[in-house]
């Protein structure tokens, strides 16, 4: 048997999802899911926590991830690191969190002023010399989580064994080639939190049924008529194309295209012709709650329309709040999810892994769960 994290092959079409119902309610309300999926779902994938261009070397930032206090830091000559932001001799955070990465030589823990290099490694320690127990620097160093540099975001991994992250951004990958590893700066970040289960977000993301009708005047204008909407399915990620520019003509097969990645745990990437990309992630928080995290990149000549650009996301983003947070409502008061449609199937992709590494038996199609066509 595959073991959780590797799914069988999935075909490209997504067709093999059509006869598969959506997610039972109860998934999104649940807290003892909720710690599951923290325990079992989110360690086996890597997360997005920072743009490379806002960790300038010689810097450290604080954050939390999932209720983590994550530090990371950037040596100079060196690659940036990820730690948990603890102190081993007492578990005090080195530095608080905060906004922006700030200058920094040296870690010195606030309680007893331990000091450690950007690399984890302990300097000093005061009055090291009077430990009841033999005391050896290279003993105590800082607890150092596995970080990646991808499309220009610092990926962090909070697991022991988490899947290799060019298996989680498969699709990403093979769609985007060298061009996802061109070097982009932050043009513009927002963040804000969702009344809702972080499934609920991410199945609407991922939902190519609601465009049209939910965004007539934002995303819709962006991606375009239904009729020319390209799918693709990996083992992992998953893919809306739509030409851009067509101005109301037929397609043409050699437009250029803006692509909507979907991927796990939660996570979202647009890329645009232009060379701009936008990583959505939807961390959760409990049960009925999530975070937003928009993360605009580019290149530094784009960075004066950078604003713009990300009220431009906002502006579907709220329309999308409305609907998730009315979503988590219907969900919370008993629903049974009706049939899924074909241009929902990127969702029945990713609920499929989701059941496959959290251990649910997969659910029986019924009749009224066949999709129907467009």
């Amino acid at each position: 048997m595959a073991p959780p994290s590797e799914p069988a092959a999935v075909d490209a079409s997504g067709d093999q999802f059509g006869q598969r119902p959506f997610l039972e309610a109860e998934l999104y309300r649940s807290a003892p899911v909720a710690e599951r999926e923290r325990q079992v779902y989110a360690p086996r994938f890597w997360h997005p926590v920072a743009p490379l261009s806002s960790l300038p070397e010689g810097t450290a930032l604080a954050l939390e991830l999932l209720d983590r206090p994550l530090l990371l830091t950037h040596s100079p000559g060196g690659p940036p690191r990820a730690f948990l932001n603890r102190c081993p001799h007492r578990g005090v955070a080195l530095l608080p969190p905060a906004q922006a990465a700030q200058p920094c030589r040296r870690l010195i823990c606030p309680y007893h002023g331990w000091t450690y290099d950007l690399g984890g490694s302990l300097r000093a320690a005061a009055r090291e010399a009077e430990f009841v127990d033999p005391f050896a620097r290279e003993d105590w160093p800082l607890i150092q989580l596995a970080c990646a540099v991808r499309g220009s975001m610092l990926w962090v991994a909070i697991g022991q064994d988490p899947l290799p992250l060019e298996h989680q951004l498969d699709l990403v990958e093979q769609e985007l080639g060298p061009a996802l590893e061109r070097p982009r700066v932050l043009l513009a970040s927002l963040e804000s939190e969702l009344a809702c289960n972080w499934k609920v977000a991410h199945d609407n993301t991922l939902d190519d049924y609601h465009v049209a009708i939910a965004h007539p005047n934002t995303l819709h204008r962006q991606q375009g008529p239904v009729r020319h909407y390209r799918h693709r399915f990996a083992d992992h990620a998953n893919l809306l194309a739509t030409p851009v520019a067509l101005q109301g003509s037929a397609a043409d097969a050699e437009a250029p295209e803006f692509l909507t990645f979907g991927a796990p745990p939660w996570i979202h990437l647009l890329a645009w012709p232009d060379g701009r990309l936008a990583l959505i992630s939807f961390p959760p928080r409990d049960p009925g709650h999530c975070l937003l995290h928009v993360w605009l990149l580019g290149d530094p000549a784009q960075k004066a329309r950078g604003e713009a650009w990300i009220e431009e996301l906002r502006a579907f983003l709220e329309e999308d709040r409305a609907l998730v947070e009315s979503a988590q409502r219907g969900y919370a008061s008993g629903l049974t999810p009706g049939p899924a449609h074909r241009l929902e199937r990127r969702i029945l992709h990713q609920q499929a892994l989701y059941a496959r590494i959290m251990g649910l038996e997969p659910p029986t199609p019924t009749p009224s769960s066949s999709p129907a066509r467009v």
